[in-house]
């Protein structure tokens, strides 16, 4: 079966760090796009990044920029996001996906990110930030 297994959730206190990982499962993920988005309690699904095939990130939400990175792992067949610099506000479920958008292709990443473009989303994982 093809998807997109996350993992790396969790409680950590305000400050602190956290890797979330999102690894193919039943096939190889080196050719396609991956982004990363975040389910805040009763707001809508934000795009975080997204990351092209060759590693190129494309940034989404201001409020997380300059904290969260993304990155990928070819040969483990993972992408990870990084977070740093955590806040209570922070708080929600965390989903990997395939960019499908038809303009830019399967590798790459469209300028904005938008949840609707995006497939094959991972089971999510929740990150608590919370003292």
């Amino acid at each position: 079966q093809l998807q997109l297994v996350q993992s790396g959730g969790g409680l950590v206190q305000p400050g602190g760090s956290l890797t979330l990982s999102c690894q193919a499962s039943g096939f190889s993920l080196d050719l396609y796009a991956i982004g990363w988005f975040r389910q805040l309690p009763g707001k809508e699904r934000a795009g975080i990044s997204c990351i092209s095939s060759e590693g190129d990130v494309t940034d989404g939400i201001d409020s997380v920029k300059g904290r969260f990175s993304t990155s990928r792992d070819n040969a483990k067949n993972t992408v990870y996001l990084q977070l740093s610099e955590l806040k209570p506000e922070d708080t929600g479920v965390y989903y990997c996906a395939f960019s499908a958008n038809t303009d830019v292709g399967w590798s790459n990443c469209a300028t904005s990110l938008v949840s609707s473009e995006f497939v094959g989303w991972g089971q999510g994982t929740q990150v608590t930030v919370s003292s």
